[in-house]
């Protein structure tokens, strides 16, 4: 068990902690729920403002190109390859996550040229990746099948799979997949990887051109703290150029799409999957919120983050077993198989949301997640999370079942966010 001031002196000592100052951070609030929502950085406000009042406000259209408006999905893109594994070029930053699944999937499976139709990925994978799998094989004659638990996914990679469809971190238990090996295997099943990295870009290192993969998408509001909503990013391995299209074959996936030509004809590359018009103040703040990685590329990049994050991750752990024995830790205690959260789950008994809703009214803020179990779900972003933050929290929660606080009734009323 780590006492406060151990802790505090491994964040003194802790290269990372300029980069905490970069954030607003409600005073005595702990915030764990960074692999929901990121925090806002510093600079975010006055970044939009200066967008709506001095590039909307005063230059009005004209800002579609003197301030580069047009050109933000495709910068964004550059700015965030590096810390996926990609190159320049090669990732957009557009629409949502399931709207860019939707895209790759019915790409994927337009490249299996209808010899393949099956979908293979986990039950316990984010429903909305799931559902919009059940979409596109019905629309494609296929089937989604869904294995049970990641050791049951290499059976299914045979003859007939066409597509291999995994988050990279599960959201649920935070156990991250091995991706160039299950991305191997798919493609000596002659079939293809998609990978989600919602909960992976911007907490753990990835390599998509060394891991192979076929597609990508994640979003950027998560580790990568574009705000609520931010944009999601596509990215396409260049081996597929030119080889499909994509089915939202919107005017901006166009070729020349200024040209206003009546027939539709794809922009070469990654462009192609951009379908309509930038959402430019969601982008303008994943544009700030990029800045921050800026600083930490200076700091030590990733590999400094992925470091600190299984720091974090391991001391929260260690302080469950030593203050709540009564929990089980749902993530894989093995580093190698962890993201950058820890899942926590209590005895049935418990009432597990309202444990949650009663640390929330203490300042430590995680969330919980329905289904067998139930979880309590605890998020460190390396950026500006401290190995106080670990103590105190474990601190609260073990005081909060010690004393029974969570059975108040204010703490048993659903919200319609968990």
């Amino acid at each position: 068990m780590t006492t406060r001031e151990q802790a505090a002196a491994l964040d003194a000592r802790d290269p990372l902690a300029p980069l905490r100052e970069l954030f607003t951070l409600p005073p005595g609030v702990i915030y764990l729920d960074g692999n929901s929502l990121g925090a806002l950085p510093k600079a975010t406000p006055a970044r939009i403002a200066r967008a709506v009042e001095q590039e909307w406000g005063q230059g009005l259209i004209a800002s579609w190109n003197n301030a580069g408006w047009i050109d933000l999905p495709r910068r964004l893109g550059d700015r965030l390859a590096p810390w996926i594994g990609a190159r320049a070029g090669e990732v957009l930053v557009a629409d949502s996550t399931s709207v860019n699944l939707y895209k790759v999937l019915h790409a994927a499976l337009q490249l299996q040229q209808g010899k393949r139709k099956i979908v293979v990925s986990e039950r316990s994978n984010f429903p909305t990746d799931n559902y919009i799998a059940q979409s596109v094989v019905r629309s494609h004659g296929g089937e989604l099948i869904l294995a049970d638990s990641p050791e049951d996914i290499p059976p299914l990679l045979d003859e007939r799979c066409a597509v291999l469809m995994l988050t990279h971190v599960n959201y649920r238990s935070g156990r991250m997949h091995d991706m160039p090996l299950l991305t191997r295997w798919a493609h000596q099943a002659g079939a293809l990887a998609v990978w989600d990295l919602a909960h992976s870009a911007g907490a753990v290192p990835l390599d998509l051109l060394g891991a192979a993969a076929d597609f990508a998408i994640g979003c950027g509001y998560k580790y990568l703290n574009g705000g609520p909503g931010a944009p999601s990013f596509v990215w396409m391995h260049p081996r597929h150029e030119g080889q499909v299209w994509q089915p939202l074959t919107g005017w901006l996936g166009h070729a020349a799409p200024f040209e206003f030509s009546p027939e539709y004809r794809p922009a070469a590359g990654i462009q192609q999957y951009q379908c309509g018009t930038p959402a430019v103040l969601a982008m303008t703040g994943l544009d700030s919120a990029l800045d921050v990685f800026d600083e930490a590329a200076k700091l030590g990049g990733m590999g400094a983050l992925r470091a600190k994050s299984l720091a974090l991750t391991e001391a929260f752990i260690a302080e469950i077993d030593a203050r709540v024995p009564t929990a089980w830790v749902a993530t894989p205690r093995e580093a190698a198989l962890r993201g950058s959260q820890v899942s926590v789950a209590l005895p049935s008994d418990i009432d597990s949301y309202a444990v949650m809703q009663a640390l929330i009214s203490r300042g430590v803020i995680g969330d919980f997640r329905a289904g067998t179990p139930a979880l309590l779900r605890f998020g460190f972003t390396p950026l500006y999370t401290r190995f106080v933050d670990v103590v105190d929290a474990v601190s609260v929660l073990a005081d909060v079942l010690a004393t029974e606080a969570w059975r108040t009734p204010e703490f048993q009323r659903r919200s319609a966010v968990t």
